[in-house]
């Protein structure tokens, strides 16, 4: 039976016909994930956004498979071959690897061993062969003696040929080993010769093997970097006796030695020479394929949790970006994030001109009413921190620690060019470090997510995958917050649903060109700015101070006069409404239940009205590395110091304790019990204590533990 996109969906995500089915049709209508997940509860069934990215993930591969079925059909009918079984069975097929199977024997080949043979006359033999009811193999053999063929082993051997074709192409035979390779294969992976030493971060593969099945996708990934660099020779295998006997299992039936022996001879061939090989290939495609995705999800959960780090808010800053000779550069920002002050300082070897830096920071923080100091945490970060930390100011200024990775990057950028085309890249970073600890969203969404570093093997993963997956994430990042229309970047505008680039630009045109938006009507004025664009948008933009208080929350406009209403019912204003929670618990919500308006949209205005335009990101922290150690020299096997989770991956957790080199906290060290995801266990940016295992200057390792901490 042929199955449509609605069954192929529910068959492979297991989500209800229904939701599946209005989803599918909101997301071909246009509609984003984040839209559908906050704005259509009652026509997904209250899908969250990963269940609605499944979906889309869902349909976007049927469409390839049917893509795919299109064009063999194609290819067999020109052939001339295709039957209505086939057309049949290709139709009803839900798996790619299966389609291909189907198609192998139609396929168009080079040159092979058995086209050869077949060119030869040696194909009706082969048939003969496989039939299996000879009496005398020598005889029909020499039936086919001719000028191309003056031997019975050379009419026997291009025979096999053929036969070893035929098997490989033989989908049940391909089937029952692949089966075998899922169950039992190994991967191993050695050394190749005269490579040791250019290969010496590879050491522990040099000679490895494992269960493939049970190969975590961090070593798979690690593995094949080997192999893509010339280092390893990786190969995936079963027993081959055991391959041979199901192969022969499958067609052998003969009783005539002769013949048994030239069909085990064909199959030993087909499974060495092509079987083996052809499904190698498509276990190391597979594995690397779920490696791929495993890492993704990897860095894509970190870079959420990064996005939505706390923000400090609209504060004086102070950004400090650390340097030994060339100097530490500081720059001032006012509340909105506008640089206002920079100079360069030099505390630090060789200048050490400490006492000059500490009077300029007491006047530039004194001048600039700075509350808060930002300090990147790369070369000369401990070091300025602690210099810092030693000085009194007159009033209260808190001291931050701030992640760098991807300033430099940022600084370099044609964004911070466009940004600052008066400030050199120096500049540039420290702006960028003030206004990371201020709204991390808004600086990061600026950044290629892959300059962040929190992945692993990020590098080695299929690159367009990983784009999707990280815009998704910084897509659904920045609804969830909402922007404020009038101060947000193009940067951070171009994410927000239903916008993009362009329209993200036009919309900071405007703003130019005619002042603040007071309302969110007013956004329709914007060039381009359709209705569609609008019905995605607007939930997701607020308007601070404007004419309508509910244009600074997400209610979307669409349930404006459903909220007027709602006041009415309860005998106050809209205005009046906005944060009286004890009209809004007067009102009677099932009264308003519609066929398009249930509860979990009513449950949803509820809470906005209590709060409007809560931030969903915690509380910023203050955090201080121990004193006593600022470099690896310093460690010590058991001594118990705070630290910073950085990195989260399959394998545990990275863990900044202020020396420059993150330390390793292996998932076996994460907590007392067992831990399957260290997801589970930590949080990116968590401020944890860890106990120092093991260091190795050499190599610059460090192995920490949180257990009994």
């Amino acid at each position: 039976m042929e199955i449509n996109l609605i069954t192929y969906i529910v068959q492979k995500t297991g989500l209800p016909k229904d939701s599946v089915q209005s989803t599918v049709q909101l997301l071909e209508e246009g509609s984003t994930i984040p839209f559908i997940a906050r704005y259509r509860k009652e026509w997904s069934g209250n899908l969250d956004e990963v269940e609605i990215e499944n979906i889309q993930n869902e349909k976007s591969r049927y469409e390839e498979l049917e893509k795919r079925k299109s064009a063999i059909l194609k290819a067999i009918a020109e052939q001339e071959q295709l039957t209505d079984q086939l057309r049949e069975k290709i139709v009803n097929c839900t798996d790619l690897t299966e389609l291909e199977d189907i198609y192998l024997p139609y396929k168009q080949k080079r040159t092979t061993k058995g086209s050869v043979a077949k060119d030869k006359g040696l194909e009706p033999l082969a048939k003969m062969m496989m039939a299996q009811n000879l009496n005398s193999l020598e005889e029909t053999s020499e039936r086919f003696l001719n000028d191309k063929v003056q031997t019975i082993e050379e009419a026997l051997s291009g025979a096999r040929d053929i036969i070893a074709e035929w098997l490989n192409e033989n989908e049940y035979i391909r089937r029952n080993i692949r089966w075998m390779f899922e169950k039992g294969a190994i991967i191993s992976s050695k050394l190749i010769k005269g490579k040791e030493v250019e290969g010496e971060k590879f050491k522990d593969y040099f000679k490895w093997e494992e269960p493939l099945k049970r190969i975590p996708s961090h070593r798979f990934l690690a593995i094949s970097r080997g192999e893509s660099e010339g280092f390893l020779r990786v190969k995936i295998s079963i027993e081959e006796e055991k391959a041979l006997t199901k192969i022969e299992q499958a067609f052998i039936k003969t009783n005539n030695r002769e013949l048994k022996e030239q069909l085990q001879i064909a199959a030993k061939d087909s499974y060495k020479r092509l079987i083996s090989s052809s499904i190698e290939t498509e276990f190391k495609k597979a594995y690397k394929e779920k490696s791929d995705l495993e890492a993704i999800d990897v860095f894509a959960k970190n870079l959420k949790q990064l996005l939505l780090a706390p923000p400090l808010g609209q504060k004086n800053v102070l950004a400090i970006d650390p340097g030994f000779r060339t100097g530490c550069k500081v720059v001032c920002l006012n509340d909105l994030g506008d640089i206002v002050y920079n100079e360069t300082i030099y505390p630090h070897p060789p200048q050490n001109e400490s006492a000059m830096a500490a009077k300029k920071i007491n006047t530039i923080v004194s001048r600039y009413k700075i509350e808060a100091i930002a300090i990147g945490n790369g070369t000369a970060g401990r070091e300025t921190e602690r210099f810092i930390q030693k000085m009194r100011f007159n009033e209260a200024v808190e001291v931050y620690v701030v992640n760098e990775n991807g300033a430099s990057i940022y600084s370099a950028s044609k964004i911070a060019r466009e940004e600052f085309p008066q400030y050199d890249v120096t500049v540039r970073g420290a702006i960028s470090i003030g206004r990371r600890l201020m709204d991390p969203l808004a600086e990061l969404v600026k950044i290629d997510a892959k300059s962040i570093g929190v992945g692993q093997y990020q590098h080695d993963v299929d690159q367009k995958l990983l784009k999707q997956s990280l815009d998704r994430v910084v897509e659904s990042a920045v609804n969830r917050v909402g922007v404020n229309v009038n101060s947000a970047s193009q940067h951070l505008l171009q994410y927000i649903s239903g916008l993009g680039p362009q329209l993200a630009q036009r919309i900071v045109d405007y703003r130019t060109d005619n002042g603040s938006f007071t309302n969110r009507k007013e956004l329709l004025k914007v060039k381009g700015m359709g209705a569609k664009s609008y019905e995605q948008s607007a939930g997701f933009l607020r308007i601070i101070d404007g004419d309508n208080p509910l244009d600074n929350s997400a209610v979307h406009p669409e349930r404006y006069d459903l909220v007027k209403r709602m006041a009415k019912s309860v005998g106050v204003s809209v205005d009046e409404l906005v944060r009286n929670e004890k009209a809004i618990d007067q009102i009677d919500f099932q009264k308003f239940i519609t066929t398009e308006i249930g509860m979990p949209t009513l449950n949803d205005l509820k809470e906005e009205l209590k709060k409007p335009a809560r931030d969903p990101r915690k509380g910023i922290k203050l955090f201080e590395f121990d004193k006593n150690v600022s470099k690896i020299s310093d460690l010590e096997v058991g001594m118990v110091l705070p630290g910073i989770v950085t990195n989260i991956t399959n394998f545990g957790a990275f863990v900044d304790v202020g020396v420059k080199q993150d330390g390793l906290v292996h998932i076996s060290h994460l907590a007392n019990h067992f831990v399957a995801n260290p997801n589970e266990v930590v949080n990116l940016q968590q401020t944890v204590k860890v106990k120092v295992l093991e260091v190795d200057e050499s190599r610059k390792r460090i192995q920490l533990s949180m257990k009994e901490v």
